[in-house]
């Protein structure tokens, strides 16, 4: 262990959840307008349409295959029967199928940011940084998918045993600074720019992950009342009674 070891795996993770933490609370006290997707789907539809949900739902399948992999134990997949050999299967197929989308996805975002010009000027600096970095993120952890899980470049490594106990021993406070000192170099920079790109959410429009619109579970039904309801309304008729209207005006 080094003083760089402990900087890099100690010191920086909690400063950039410091920064995610404080930073939300900032952005929604003085910028609740600015809490927001931005969305652009005025100005075109019809690539968004295909873009949007392969982002996000491999986004989703790619946060949830996280959740498992770093958040659950490895003695509690042994503990209900699952071996190692059919967890990486699972693992991979819907890694790599969810990364797929994502990247996809993504790239479609990009192209259509960039080539329509409504969109590409409601487009700030950050916006553009902050694609830069997810694509670092996303291109780092399919890498290590791709080259760690099925070309088996530079030997097999199981990040269930390091870069898992790791992580979780930030939030449990047991801290492992070593384990990631000897992770493979893919693992160690997808790490770093994932916890980056933590510090980096409150100012960005990521914000929008947060805005569940839970109010709309309670919220008590709009109720819509035709014109004919109204006391006095006359009876409205369908067809010709515009035309009908304009005649007798005329005659008038």
């Amino acid at each position: 262990m080094t003083t760089l070891d402990t900087i890099l795996w100690v010191v920086v993770p909690y400063v950039c959840l410091a920064i995610f933490v404080v930073g939300h609370v900032w952005r929604y006290r003085y910028d609740k307008f600015g809490w927001t997707t931005l969305s652009s789907q005025l100005y075109e539809s019809r690539l968004l349409r295909w873009a949007s949900p392969m982002f996000h739902f491999g986004i989703l399948a790619v946060f949830l295959g996280h959740v498992m992999g770093l958040g659950i134990p490895k003695s509690w997949t042994v503990a209900v029967g699952m071996s190692d050999e059919l967890y990486h299967f699972l693992a991979i197929t819907i890694g790599v199928v969810a990364g797929v989308c994502t990247v996809v996805g993504m790239a479609l975002l990009i192209y259509r940011r960039r080539t329509v010009g409504p969109v590409f000027s409601a487009t700030t600096r950050m916006d553009k940084f902050m694609y830069l970095v997810l694509a670092v993120v996303i291109f780092l952890g399919m890498w290590n998918t791709v080259a760690g899980s099925i070309l088996n470049l530079g030997g097999h490594y199981d990040y269930r045993d390091g870069v898992s106990v790791w992580f979780r021993g930030i939030f449990l406070l047991d801290l492992h600074p070593e384990l990631m000192a000897e992770a493979p170099i893919g693992f160690q920079l997808h790490s770093l720019s994932a916890f980056f790109l933590f510090a980096l959410w409150p100012f960005t429009r990521l914000v929008h992950v947060f805005s569940i619109p839970l109010g709309y579970l309670g919220r008590p039904y709009v109720v819509y009342r035709s014109r004919q309801d109204r006391l006095g309304a006359s009876a409205s008729r369908r067809g010709w009674e515009p035309s009908a209207r304009r005649r007798e005006t005329t005659r008038r």
